[in-house]
C-alpha cells in the first residue's frame, strides 16, 4: 500500500488533467491494518509548494482528487504506508531542501544500525534540517551532501548527469553499510527533482511511465473544454510524462515499463532517458 509518482510537462494548466486521466492507475486502496498518509510537492511560479497529510482514513486515496486542482508542470507525489517513523508531517514525503524535492518507497535495510553513521556523514548545515525519523529523509540528505561536494547544491540548473551521479553515490554508501551489517541492498524506488528535471531510480516494485504528446492526447485531456480546444497550435506542442511505481494493479499497456536497476531522467522537451543504475 504505497505509491510514488511524478509528473513533468510544458503546460501547467493541464497537469491536474493528466493525473485525472490516469486516476485508476494511480489510485491507492487502504487496508484494515493501516491508514496511509500522502504528500505532494510541486513547482508553481518559481515557488516550491507542499501539501502533506500524515494520515488519511479514507478507503482509498484518489490521486486525481487530492491533486486535481494543481496548476503545475512538475510535481512529485507519494502515498505512504509507514515502515520507518511515526505518522506525522515530518515523516511524510516528499521532503524538501530549497528547490530540491525527494520521495521514495521501500526501506533501507538495517537502517537503525547505520542511522547515526549516515547522519554523521552529512555536513552540519544540512544535518540540522533532518526533522523526522525516516530512512528516506536521511538518504535525501546524503544525496544533498554529494551535490554539495560537487558545488551543485544551490545552483538553479544542475547537469542531469550530476544528479544521477549523486544518487548512485548515495546508494553506494547505504548499500556498503548494509553489506557490513550482513544485509542485501534495500529495494527502493526514488524520485528527486530541482524543478528542472525529474530523476527516478528503480530498484523495487514495478515502475512505469506514460507519455502524453501532441494534439490527439491533448484532446483526450481537454475533452469539452472549448476555450482550450480553440488553440490547436499550442495543443500540438503539449507534452507530459507521468511516471509511477508500486502499482496495486498493472496499469494499461500504454504505460512503458522501466527495467530493474535503472535510472530514468525526464525533462519537459525530450524523450525519457533510461540507463543502467
Amino acid at each position: 500500500m504505497a505509491r510514488l509518482f511524478g509528473l513533468i510537462g510544458n503546460r501547467a494548466d493541464l497537469g491536474g488533467r493528466v493525473l485525472a486521466h490516469e486516476a485508476d492507475a494511480l489510485r491507492v486502496r487502504s487496508t484494515a491494518a493501516a491508514s496511509p498518509g500522502w504528500g505532494i510537492g510541486l513547482y508553481q511560479g518559481g515557488e516550491v509548494l507542499m501539501r502533506r497529510r500524515p494520515m488519511d482514513d479514507r478507503a482509498e486515496i484518489d490521486i486525481a482528487k487530492v491533486a486535481g486542482d494543481v496548476r503545475a508542470d512538475l510535481l512529485i507525489g507519494h502515498v505512504r504506508s509507514a515502515t520507518v517513523g511515526s505518522l506525522r508531517t515530518e515523516n511524510t514525503h516528499p521532503f524538501r531542501y530549497r528547490q530540491w524535492l525527494y520521495a521514495q518507497t521501500g526501506t533501507v535495510t538495517q537502517f537503525e544500525g547505520m542511522r547515526e553513521r549516515l547522519i554523521a556523514s552529512v555536513p552540519e548545515f544540512l544535518r540540522s534540517g533532518i526533522r523526522g525519523e525516516t530512512d528516506a529523509e536521511v538518504l535525501f540528505h546524503v544525496f544533498l551532501s554529494f551535490l554539495h561536494d560537487r558545488n551543485r547544491l544551490t545552483e538553479a540548473l544542475v547537469e542531469h548527469g550530476a544528479i544521477r551521479d549523486a544518487l548512485r553515490a548515495s546508494l553506494a554508501v547505504v548499500d556498503g553499510m548494509s553489506a557490513e551489517l550482513g544485509a542485501a541492498p534495500g529495494a527502493l524506488n526514488i524520485l528527486v527533482s530541482n524543478g528542472d528535471a525529474l530523476v527516478a531510480v528503480h530498484r523495487s516494485a514495478s515502475m512505469r511511465y506514460r507519455v502524453f504528446q501532441g494534439r490527439e492526447d491533448a484532446d483526450a485531456l481537454i475533452g469539452d473544454d472549448a476555450p482550450r480546444a480553440r488553440r490547436p497550435a499550442e495543443l500540438g506542442r503539449m507534452r507530459f510524462v507521468l511516471l509511477a511505481s508500486d502499482f496495486d494493479d498493472a496499469p494499461p499497456a500504454r504505460w512503458r515499463e522501466v527495467p530493474d536497476n535503472a535510472v530514468v531522467t525526464l525533462t519537459r522537451d525530450a524523450e525519457p532517458s533510461v540507463e543502467a543504475l
